[in-house]
Order: structure tokens, then C-alpha cells, then sequence
């Protein structure tokens, strides 16, 4: 039992350091759902129900280039398609049965899953829980937060708010790209796709389209280990 609570312990330590960009990034996702009239409720609604930054961020972003519906919404699942093999990583080390581990697996987020992560595809639960425990309720506040007050587009960009988003994924993606060189690669084409298709197509294509990077990686990947 020491053990399991040095675990939990270990996944809050992780969500109080994740904790205030989690915040201040929900600060921003309420700020900008507001300017886009969703509201007070709805921003709080879709932190919960989702929650998830990138997807959120881009549903949004997608609608204020209007991009549509549709697009919004392709833009954001695709983006939430990665919780599909990190579902699948991690589905041999939660416990009970289908309905437990279907709600253990709502602990699966980026910080947390990367935090518990162990080597040879094995995964701390205990550690992974206790960080998303923290990290919800400041990402739902702060939602809550950036809703109400709605700060105007100027003060987040004046407190930098605007670089907190993406400078967290960054932080996420540095010891990939540290270790591979093929990471690399595929950050940078998905970038410079990006990039370019932003200059002729709304946001949210821009976002599925560079999703290319990723099937050329797959690719790259499959010939490397067939040879």
C-alpha cells in the first residue's frame, strides 16, 4: 500500500508542476470560446465533457476561421484520435473490469500518460490518476475564469498567454525530438504544412491537412522495420 500511495503522491507532485499552465491555459480556451459567443456555460460544459486543450483549441480556432462545423469538428477528432493508441498502451496496466477501466482510462491525458510512463510499455496508474486529478479541476477553473472575465485579446497577448498552449506541447514533444530523428522530421513537415495550407484554406483544414506528417512518419516507420 506504501508503494501505491507513494504513486499517487508521485501524479499529484506532477499535476501541481502541470497545474498552472493547465490554468492559464484555461484561462485562455474560456477568454476565446466567450469572444466567439459560446457563453459562460458552454465553455465550463466542454471543458469537462472533453477535456482536452488541443482539441478544444482547435474546435475554436477552427470556428474563428471560419472553417465551419464540420471542419471544426474533424479538425478536433482528429486531434483527439491519439488517445486511441495511448488508450491502447496503457490498457494492460489499469485494473477491474470494463467499467472501471473505462473510467480509469479518462485519466489518460498527455501529461499524465507521458509522466507515468515506465518503460517497455508499462505504465504507473496510480501516478498517472493522481496527476489528472489535479490537472482537471485547474483546467476546468480556469475555463471557468477566462469565461467570466472574458480578457480581451490584448491582455493575453500582453501576459503572453497566447504562447502558453503551444509552448506546453512543445515541452511534451523535446525528448522525442531529442531521440529521434524521425520525430523530428515529422514535427517539421506538419509545421511547414501547416503553415502553408493557413495562407489558402480555413483553420481547420489547415489543421487535418497536417495531419500528412503524421502518415508519412508511419510510412518512413513500416519500410524501416521492414527492412
Amino acid at each position: 500500500m506504501a508503494v501505491i500511495g507513494d504513486s499517487y503522491a508521485a501524479g499529484v507532485r506532477v499535476g501541481l508542476a502541470i497545474g498552472v499552465p493547465t490554468f492559464v491555459m484555461g484561462v485562455t480556451f474560456g477568454a476565446l470560446a466567450h469572444s466567439l459567443g459560446w457563453g459562460t456555460v458552454a465553455p465550463v460544459v466542454a471543458s469537462l465533457v472533453v477535456f482536452s486543450g488541443s482539441a478544444q483549441f482547435a474546435l475554436a480556432t477552427a470556428l474563428a476561421g471560419g472553417g465551419g462545423i464540420a471542419l471544426a469538428v474533424g479538425a478536433a477528432a482528429m486531434i483527439n484520435a491519439r488517445f486511441l493508441p495511448m488508450g491502447v498502451a496503457v490498457a494492460s496496466d489499469l485494473k477491474g473490469g470494463r467499467v472501471r477501466r473505462a473510467l480509469e482510462g479518462q485519466a489518460i491525458v498527455d501529461a499524465s500518460w507521458a509522466s507515468a510512463h515506465q518503460g517497455n510499455g508499462k505504465y504507473d496508474r496510480e501516478k498517472m490518476i493522481g496527476a489528472t486529478l489535479v490537472q482537471l479541476p485547474a483546467w476546468v477553473l480556469g475555463t471557468l475564469l477566462g469565461a467570466l472575465t472574458a480578457p480581451s485579446a490584448e491582455i493575453i497577448h500582453q501576459f503572453g498567454l497566447d504562447v502558453v498552449f503551444p509552448a506546453f506541447f512543445l515541452l511534451l514533444l523535446i525528448d522525442e525530438l531529442r531521440e529521434s530523428v524521425q520525430a523530428r522530421w515529422v514535427a517539421a513537415i506538419a509545421a511547414v504544412v501547416a503553415a502553408g495550407l493557413t495562407l489558402v484554406v480555413p483553420v481547420g483544414l489547415a489543421i487535418v491537412g497536417s495531419g500528412v506528417a503524421v502518415l508519412i512518419g508511419l510510412r518512413t516507420n513500416s519500410a524501416a522495420t521492414a527492412s
